[in-house]
C-alpha cells in the first residue's frame, strides 16, 4: 500500500521526496502470510542453520519482489518525455549485509531511476571496503544539484554514478 502511495504521490506531483521503511531490522513481526511464522528479527541471527537462512531468504525475496513491483509501477507511468523511473532515483538496502553479525561491510544497496538521465544504469558497481554509505546519498543529492561536499561520515561522491 506505501509504495502505490508514494507512486501515486510521485504522479500527482505533490512530492518528489519520500523515504520509506518496508521493516525496522530489529523488528519482531512475523511473515505468516508467506508461511513464516517466526520473528524477523530471531531469523536473521541465523548462525548459519540451514532453515532460518530458507526462511530469512523467503522474507527477504518477498520483501524486493514488493520494491520490484514498485519500481516496474514507475516505469510504467508515462511523464514528459520518459516514465516516472526515467525521471527518480529510488534507493533500496539495508543498514546490515549480515544481521547475524550485524556487518556493515558490502552493503546490499540498489538504486533504480535514471535521475533525468544523470545515472548510468543497468550496472553492479562495487566500491571499495570501507566506502561510507553517506557518500551514495552525497552522491545522489548531486544528481539534484544539492552540492554537498560532505554529510555525517562521508568521503565525497562516488565515482562513475554520472550517466
Amino acid at each position: 500500500l506505501m509504495f502505490h502511495l508514494i507512486a501515486l504521490a510521485y504522479q500527482a506531483d505533490l512530492t518528489r521526496v519520500a523515504s520509506y521503511i518496508m521493516v525496522a531490522e530489529g523488528t519482531n513481526r512475523t511473515y505468516n502470510h508467506i508461511g513464516v511464522s517466526d520473528s524477523f528479527h530471531p531469523v536473521s541471527h541465523h548462525a548459519n542453520e540451514i532453515g532460518r537462512l530458507e526462511k530469512l531468504v523467503k522474507i527477504q525475496t518477498w520483501h524486493v519482489e514488493r520494491f520490484a513491483a514498485f519500481v516496474k509501477k514507475l516505469a510504467e507511468v508515462k511523464e514528459g518525455d520518459g516514465t516516472l523511473l526515467d525521471h527518480c532515483m529510488v534507493a533500496y538496502g539495508s543498514g546490515n549485509s549480515d544481521g547475524n553479525a550485524h556487518n556493515h561491510d558490502d552493503l546490499p544497496i540498489l538504486v533504480a531511476g535514471r535521475g533525468c538521465g544523470t545515472i548510468k544504469t543497468g550496472r553492479h558497481v562495487r566500491h571499495r571496503n570501507e566506502t561510507p554509505l553517506n557518500n551514495l546519498w552525497v552522491s545522489l543529492l548531486d544528481r539534484m544539484n544539492i552540492k554537498m561536499a560532505k554529510l555525517g561520515d562521508s568521503t565525497g561522491a562516488l565515482p562513475g554514478l554520472a550517466g
